[in-house]
């Protein structure tokens, strides 16, 4: 993952196991728990690693790879459940990035509520 990138959390599914960066504790737990659902049942459906992470301007990102000989591994599936992830929540990733750019980056929230 490149040095621009904040990971938020993430799964594993070779090691079986999820990392939230300890940086965002202040998010509610009724958000993390559904960021832990998201990561495991992804690495539970196609395999591999699979992350979210913050970009620099406070986009959310969600990331996946796998090791080279993992024949179980989908990348097309992979692909797909990224896509349906982001549209089914939209609304928590938009929050997650207004979180991001207001408490950690320190933004204006007035200015922000201005974009729209």
């Amino acid at each position: 993952m490149a040095d621009d990138k904040v990971v938020l959390c993430g799964a594993n599914a070779y090691e079986k196991k999820y990392y939230f960066n300890e940086k965002f504790n202040r998010i509610p737990e009724s958000i993390k728990d559904e960021l832990h659902i998201i990561c495991v049942l992804f690495t539970e459906e196609v395999g591999g690693i699979f992350t979210i992470a913050f970009e620099e301007d406070g986009a959310v990102v969600m990331e996946t790879n796998a090791e080279e000989d993992d024949i179980y591994y989908d990348e097309v599936s992979s692909g797909l459940l990224i896509s349906e992830i982001r549209r089914s929540r939209q609304e928590l990733f938009e929050s997650l990035s207004l979180y991001y750019r207001v408490v950690i980056c320190g933004e204006n929230p007035g200015s922000l509520l201005d974009e729209e």
